[in-house]
C-alpha cells in the first residue's frame, strides 16, 4: 500500500509540474520537458519576469552589500524542477555603468517560496550564490 501511495504521489508531482504553465506562456505545454530549459519568448518584459529580476538584484544587494540598480531584462528562460528555475539575463547599473548579469531564481509558488540561486557577471567574473558567496569560477 505504501508503494502504491508513493507511486501516486510521484505521478501527481510530475503532473503538477506539467500542468503549471509558469510565466513563459508562449511555448506549448506539450513541448515542455521536465528539467529542460526553454526560452520565455516575448515574456522577458512581462511584469512577472521583471519582478523576478528585481528580486534577484535586491537579494544580490543584500547578500553582497552592493548597490546595483535594476535596468531591464534582456533574456528570460525557465526550467521545470521542483518548481521553476528562472534563468535571467539582466542589465543593472553598477557605479554609474550599465553591466549585464545572469541570475537564477528558484520559485515554488505553492509554497510561497522564492530564492536567488546564483548571480554573476554575464561575461565571466565573480559568481555569487547562496552556497559560495563571491567565489570565482574554477576556484
Amino acid at each position: 500500500m505504501k508503494r502504491l501511495s508513493a507511486t501516486i504521489l510521484v505521478v501527481l508531482l510530475l503532473l503538477f509540474g506539467y500542468s503549471e504553465l509558469g510565466l513563459c506562456k508562449e511555448d506549448s505545454l506539450i513541448r515542455m520537458k521536465l528539467g529542460g530549459v526553454r526560452d520565455c519568448r516575448g515574456s522577458q518584459n512581462s511584469a512577472e519576469i521583471e519582478s523576478l529580476a528585481r528580486f534577484a538584484v535586491q537579494e544580490h544587494n543584500k547578500e553582497q552589500n552592493a548597490l546595483l540598480e535594476f535596468v531591464r531584462v534582456l533574456k528570460a528562460q525557465e526550467q521545470v524542477v521542483a518548481g521553476k528555475l528562472y534563468h535571467l539575463t539582466l542589465e543593472a547599473v553598477d557605479a554609474g555603468k550599465k553591466v549585464v548579469y545572469e541570475a537564477k531564481v528558484w520559485v515554488k509558488p505553492w509554497m510561497n517560496f522564492k530564492q536567488l540561486q546564483e548571480f554573476k557577471h554575464a561575461r565571466g567574473g565573480s559568481v555569487f550564490s547562496s552556497s559560495g558567496l563571491g567565489s570565482k569560477p574554477g576556484h
